[in-house]
């Protein structure tokens, strides 16, 4: 039987382009549905964080800051920041560049996520936030039938 499950997980960032690996998590939640093949969405609320897959570990986590401090600057100016005073729009700009949303296929009850590959939230804010991440299955519900 095809089902939909939901949860919200829920993370404390520091901000300033904090990179944290929520696979664990998304894990645990994904095998506590006992869904054995469908598809997972994962959504972070919000308009400065964003969502991706890397390898976390130092080196990479490293790199892929000094890449978005290339590509959007936080030491220029931003219409955003003269109209709201935030100072935050370059993390705008950079989770638009990443994006808010990933699609992970589970197969055998499992993410299927290549042997380096881990879930990431990035935290590019110029503060500490709580940050929501809506999780969504659409598979077959093993609980149910």
């Amino acid at each position: 039987m095809t089902a939909i499950q939901s949860t919200t997980l829920a993370f404390k960032t520091p901000g300033h382009n904090d990179v944290q690996d929520i696979t664990p998590a998304v894990a645990e939640w994904v095998a506590a549905t006992g869904v054995r093949s469908g598809l997972l969405s994962l959504f972070v609320h919000g308009s400065t964080a964003a969502l991706t897959t890397i390898e976390f570990e130092s080196g990479v986590v490293a790199d892929l800051k000094a890449a978005i401090e290339r590509m959007a600057p936080d030491d220029i100016p931003y219409d955003h920041d003269r109209r709201w005073g935030d100072g935050n729009g370059y993390a705008h700009v950079r989770a638009a560049l990443l994006g808010p949303s990933l699609t992970i296929p589970i197969t055998d009850g499992t993410l299927a996520l290549g042997t380096w590959q881990q879930i990431v939230l990035v935290d590019f804010d110029n503060r500490p936030r709580h940050r929501q991440i809506v999780a969504q299955i659409v598979g077959e519900d093993l609980k149910r039938g």
